[in-house]
């Protein structure tokens, strides 16, 4: 599927925000993907993924939630500190949530875009970011999956709040996410009876879908998006 790539600013309450959007050439409505960004920032990497979830038929905007520190706010994998530094002057209470929600409005309001058909994932920083959309802005979303996010307490208090399907990808080698975490995130969903899925790849690492990052993982990043795809296809595409 042929794509366009161009640059847009979303309005929010602290000024204009710059994505990063993907929309395919031909006409018509398609359902949306909301692609939120690693620690890094908004990189080469998460705009290439951009675009490979466009090319399966998904308008796809990636905003750069760094946008209150630019122009400085993207950073090297090499440049863990710096991009750590940044991630942590995030206010990871209203300001970020109202900077997905103003995404989430403007991608609701394209001619191009089914409003009701609006899947979000992310990885590392927008992992963490796609789980808390679940939890808070569940009602504007119709599926989520989160890769390798780092889950505050209260949005794991949060999931009670989740309507729609989340499909959860972590790594069984990852440092900064435990099995006791994972486990601990599992039983809530399967407590509450929400519908999840979770898969754990035993020898990935944190960052094991990008193929720029010395954690690379292939095998767990090529099933990762064969099982993405999928669901977005059921939850997006397929007849509703």
């Amino acid at each position: 599927m042929q794509v366009e790539q161009t640059e847009v600013l979303i309005p929010t309450s602290d000024g204009q925000m710059p994505a990063f959007l993907v929309t395919p050439t031909e006409g018509g409505q398609k359902p949306a993907v909301l692609l939120l960004m690693e620690a890094f920032g908004l990189t080469p990497h998460i705009r290439a993924v951009a675009a490979r979830i466009a090319n399966e038929g998904y308008v796809v905007v990636t905003p750069d939630l760094y946008y209150r520190e630019l122009p400085n706010n993207t950073f090297g994998y090499n440049e863990v500190e710096q991009a750590m530094a940044m991630m942590y002057h995030l206010d990871f209470g209203k300001p970020i949530e109202e900077d997905i929600r103003a995404a989430l409005t403007y991608v609701k309001s394209r001619s191009d875009v089914f409003p009701d058909r609006i899947g979000v994932t992310g990885f590392c920083l927008g992992g963490g970011l796609t789980f808390l959309t679940a939890c808070k802005l569940t009602a504007e979303i119709t599926a989520a999956a989160p890769f390798y996010g780092i889950v505050l307490d209260e949005w794991i208090d949060a999931v009670k709040d989740i309507t729609v399907p989340v499909y959860l990808f972590f790594g069984g080698a990852d440092p900064f996410i435990s099995r006791d975490r994972i486990q601990q995130i599992e039983s809530r969903f399967k407590e509450l009876g929400k519908e999840y899925t979770l898969k754990v790849y035993p020898d990935a690492d944190h960052g094991f879908f990008c193929d720029e990052r010395s954690s690379y993982n292939h095998l767990a990043a090529e099933d990762s998006w064969r099982e993405l795809t999928q669901f977005f296809h059921q939850h997006l595409q397929a007849a509703r």
